[in-house]
């Protein structure tokens, strides 16, 4: 999400077979993720990014934190939280966060997810804890207005603008920041160039933290917007990495979503397997994410 050009394009054929449909099954008894090496965007003499993260931290509380998010346990991950939250704004807001993230996948939990913003942002004691904040309550009003549950556009962007203010330009959570301020100029006031570079200032951010899961979310934007304008190689490329760094993480909530937006580039075979996967592991997951039903043969999703 700051370099100057799309990721480096690959071979096509080589694109769609790292995707190949594979059994999921056995992942959701699988213990926390492993790191994953991620490709930095631009030629291949680039350097090496460092070590990736999958998920908070390396202790008990944060892989089994990690185990239920990414199986889609959003309650019961935030229930983990819950002690630590009281009196603590870091934990208060990882506990916000988790329950934001649950509206986006299943359309629900906006009260509770509202409650925990509101203790987050009374516990905040410095900008970073503000800005972070903030980033959360816009993206709240975001997944409100995209998935259609009530128009919250400007509140969106009032939260967004914010947390841009209060955080710094090296703060931790500035990439997150500026992809979700992506996604606002993608979905909302369809600007695809001012969503580009947003998605571009977080792809770098994200390489230069080491954070793989974000690093998913940059590579099938940046992906999303190339197959609008025409550019199936490297959309093809950019989906094919999203879905490595999900499968390899066991994001596994993230993984069928990621299956779909690859379809949307891939030859109608290959398209017709990834769907089918996509479809199985759906069902699989319980029907999270909600909107994936009626993406899984149109457009990639906004999320």
């Amino acid at each position: 999400m700051a370099d100057t050009a799309m990721p480096g394009s690959a071979d096509s054929a080589d694109s769609v077979s790292s995707a190949d449909p594979v059994d999921f099954t056995d992942q959701l008894r699988s213990t926390a993720p492993v790191p994953v090496p991620v490709p930095v965007p631009g030629p291949a003499s680039a350097p090496e990014v460092p070590p990736v993260r999958g998920f908070e931290g390396d202790d008990p509380l944060d892989r089994a934190v990690w185990r239920l998010r990414s199986r889609g346990c959003w309650d019961d991950a935030a229930a983990l939280l819950e002690p630590h939250s009281v009196g603590h704004a870091s934990a208060a807001l990882r506990r916000a966060a988790l329950l934001v993230e649950r509206c986006m996948f299943t359309a629900t939990g906006w009260a509770e997810a509202e409650d925990a913003l509101r203790n987050a942002e009374a516990l905040a004691g410095d900008d970073d804890e503000r800005g972070g904040a903030a980033c959360e309550r816009g993206h709240l009003a975001y997944a409100a207005t995209v998935l259609g549950v009530r128009d919250r556009a400007d509140e969106a962007r009032s939260a967004l603008g914010r947390a841009a203010a209060l955080l710094a330009p090296a703060a931790a959570g500035r990439p997150l920041l500026d992809f979700r301020r992506g996604l606002m100029a993608e979905h909302v006031a369809d600007s695809p160039d001012a969503a580009r570079a947003a998605y571009r200032r977080a792809h770098a951010g994200a390489t230069a933290q080491g954070d793989a899961l974000l690093l998913s979310f940059t590579w099938r934007h940046l992906a999303g917007l190339a197959l609008r304008d025409g550019e199936l190689t490297e959309a093809r490329h950019g989906f094919a990495e999203s879905l490595r760094i999900r499968e390899e993480l066991g994001f596994l909530v993230g993984t069928a979503p990621a299956l779909a937006a690859l379809a949307d580039a891939a030859p109608e075979g290959d398209a017709d397997r990834l769907r089918a996967e996509a479809a199985r592991l759906f069902r699989l997951m319980g029907g999270v994410p909600t909107w994936l039903a009626d993406h899984l043969t149109a457009a990639p999703a906004a999320t």
